[in-house]
């Protein structure tokens, strides 16, 4: 029935513009009923997957694909792994073992999925933070990210909210991903 319709829809369409006769409200008409009919049923027998951790899409929304207006704030917060790092809206930090000498080694399609922490200015000790363990390094883009007991941190792009730590434990892009302590060290879990 839909691939009769569907030429239906397109023989109207050829033959009014062939004519000029119905003009634009039968094209847009047949474009719409061909937008239609490409657009894949919803199966009953379908099952929710979960994204792999290559699916590196970051919420469009999300705080952490911001440009920093100003200096970034790291506080401590209790989480499912204890209490950790987290930084804009209380989403979780996470620190990279692949990272050495205080250099990241998270860009593009890395940073895309496990987006820096950024700062204008000197990052700021929340509540829990050890003010001597905060710093900063110089990103081959030009920005700056902020680290933590010389580890530069990152957000994940698949932690949605306050409290997440879908990144802990990750291994991805060549090393592993953890929750940071408030003493600077990955959490163990």
């Amino acid at each position: 029935m839909r691939k009769l319709l569907y030429a239906g829809a397109v023989a109207i369409s050829l033959l009014a513009a062939g004519c000029g006769g119905a003009g634009d409200d039968a094209s847009r008409v047949a474009n719409d009923q061909l937008n239609e009919s490409q657009t894949p049923e919803p199966s009953e027998n379908q099952s929710e997957t979960t994204p792999s951790a290559t699916d590196h899409s970051a919420s469009p929304t999300s705080p952490v694909q911001a440009s920093p207006t100003g200096p970034a704030r790291i506080d401590a917060a209790s989480t499912s792994l204890g209490t950790v790092l987290v930084g804009v809206e209380g989403r979780t930090v996470y620190l990279f073992t692949k990272d050495k000498g205080g250099t990241s080694a998270c860009t593009q399609a890395c940073a895309a999925a496990w987006p820096p922490v950024l700062t204008v200015g000197p990052p700021q000790a929340g509540t829990g933070v050890h003010a001597n363990l905060l710093g900063t390094l110089h990103r081959e883009d030009g920005s700056t990210q902020v680290t933590y007991n010389k580890h530069p941190l990152y957000y994940y792009s698949k932690d949605q909210k306050a409290g997440d730590v879908l990144g802990n434990g990750v291994k991805d892009f060549g090393g592993e991903w953890y929750a940071v302590t408030p003493e600077g060290k990955k959490v163990k879990r």
